[in-house]
């Protein structure tokens, strides 16, 4: 996010209407979420059955994120379908529904959101989108983070695994991503989260 700062990628405006639904969003699904501790079956239902239906729209987004940028990039000649009041209620609406994703499944801040905004803001150049996008993701998880870990439900030797690999990973990812076809990553990774998706979902 500090490099999308300095580079001047990251409209606040839309960051600040993204959170104002989003951080909202969160507490309160937190706060559903802890009134079924007495029913743990209950709630690892929901958070399973969430999580797939949450894959399965990521798998949809990744499959089809060609079209929607194209769709999104045609409307973008000199006019917008939302303009005004109904752009800020459906930006802050948009952020709600990232952030009770985000607070049921951990999925939803990065392709479904950067989608929505490609939709709702086609005049906004790419690279102030995903900045945009990146830096509403921060707040939105951190919140959600403490949130799950107030409640009991982080496991710390679990996450210093994951970091451990991931951190890593997303060096050697940012640099392998421009030597694989997009055409070839996408539909294998849809394809992947269709298939978990939908068995968790289902």
């Amino acid at each position: 996010m500090l490099v999308h700062r300095k580079n001047d990628n990251i409209d606040w405006k839309v960051t600040g209407l993204l959170t104002l639904g989003s951080v909202p969003a969160v507490l309160m699904t937190l706060w559903f979420l802890s009134s079924l501790h007495t029913a743990p079956d209950a709630l690892n239902a929901i958070i399973k059955q969430a999580l797939g239906f949450v894959l399965l729209l990521t798998a949809l987004a990744i499959l089809f994120k060609k079209r929607l940028l194209a769709f999104a990039h045609g409307r973008g000649d000199g006019h917008s379908f939302f303009s005004g009041t109904s752009l800020t209620i459906l930006t802050v609406i948009t952020g709600l529904i990232l952030g009770t994703m985000v607070a049921l499944t951990s999925i939803g801040a990065g392709a479904l959101g950067t989608v929505a905004l490609f939709i709702l803001y086609p005049l906004l150049p790419t690279r102030r989108l995903v900045g945009t996008e990146i830096a509403h993701a921060v707040p939105l998880t951190l919140v959600a983070g403490l949130g799950h870990a107030s409640m009991g439900n982080m496991n710390w030797e679990l996450l210093g695994w994951l970091l451990m690999g991931s951190l890593p990973g997303i060096y050697l990812g940012s640099h392998m991503a421009g030597r694989v076809s997009d055409d070839l990553l996408r539909p294998c990774l849809a394809v992947m989260l269709g298939i978990i998706g939908f068995k968790l979902a289902f």
